[in-house]
């Protein structure tokens, strides 16, 4: 009897210890195979994932999930976190023009990505909560559009001018603080908010949760019409996970899985999102996924 031919499915995943051992073949299925996209930084290739559905399986930003979510767009999660982490250290100002503290940013100047940025998304959400600085009343300074096309960034959002930099406006002065990705080797470049570890800390101490910033999607036909490779993405990625060694013995666990180890994160981060505008309704948890991938646990 011949076997059933390999289903392939399009994939956008980057590189992590918990997605090598899947990338580099360590990790394999006799049923589906992984076809990975060529995109060094996935969050270049996102607006492919919920503009033109180009892949099967993708990772994507979590606050990009859920506006895509609140516009229709067929995916569904997956609940498999790619990475999170702390986004306190991530705000940063310019120490040559003087400190700048939470406190200070009322009415002044924020350059960011985009605004529907997810480490954006959590840092307005740590400084409404703890903080008490109305987003509304800073002065977004974007550089990008959204992902998703539908969503309109708020009044108090302008676009640098064209050919500008993030990091250089803000080493300038031309921004007041700039949110970051990756904070650059320059003792000029300090965190706004003071301690970020210890503000971390007493952050996870207080909403036992994580910082998602990307999980994985998948197509919702995929998972209606093939739940069998569904599942083995799923199992995959798992696999791929505890062949990275992950987590590390004796740690907490950055990137669990299932949805009941992921429900009070994904609470969390629903409700920053719908308290910034970012989605017009706040989403039950178990709406995120569908009726396939609601049932993935560990």
């Amino acid at each position: 009897m011949n076997e059933p031919p390999i289903r392939r499915l399009r994939t956008l995943l980057g590189d992590y210890p918990n997605t090598l051992p899947l990338k580099r073949g360590v990790v394999r299925s006799s049923s589906i195979a992984l076809d990975f996209a060529d995109v060094k930084a996935p969050h270049t290739a996102f607006k492919r994932v919920v503009r033109d559905l180009e892949f099967d399986v993708a990772e994507l930003a979590l606050v990009t999930f859920l506006i895509a979510k609140a516009h229709g767009k067929p995916l569904s999660l997956l609940p498999v976190i790619m990475f999170s982490r702390s986004q306190h250290p991530y705000l940063v100002y310019n120490a040559e023009r003087g400190c700048v503290r939470p406190g200070d940013l009322a009415g002044r100047r924020i350059g960011i990505r985009a605004y529907s940025v997810t480490t954006v998304a959590w840092i307005r959400g740590i400084l409404l909560d703890d903080y008490a600085l109305d987003p509304d009343s800073v002065r977004w300074v974007t550089f990008e559009e959204p992902h998703v096309a539908e969503f309109q960034d708020p009044p108090n959002a302008q676009r640098a001018p064209a050919g500008k930099d993030l990091t250089r406006m803000l080493l300038d002065g031309e921004i007041d603080a700039a949110v970051l990705g990756a904070i650059p080797d320059d003792p000029r470049l300090q965190p706004v908010i003071e301690d970020p570890a210890a503000a971390a800390k007493a952050w996870q101490a207080k909403n036992r949760a994580l910082q998602i910033n990307h999980m994985v999607v998948v197509k919702e036909s995929l998972s209606k019409s093939e739940p069998a490779a569904v599942r083995e993405v799923y199992r995959l990625l798992a696999e791929s996970k505890r062949a990275g060694g992950l987590p590390l013995p004796g740690e907490p666990d950055p990137i669990p899985l299932g949805v009941a180890a992921n429900r009070r994160n994904l609470d969390i981060a629903i409700e920053y999102a719908f308290r910034q505008r970012l989605i017009d309704r706040r989403f039950a948890v178990d709406e995120l996924f569908d009726d396939l991938t609601r049932t993935f646990e560990t």
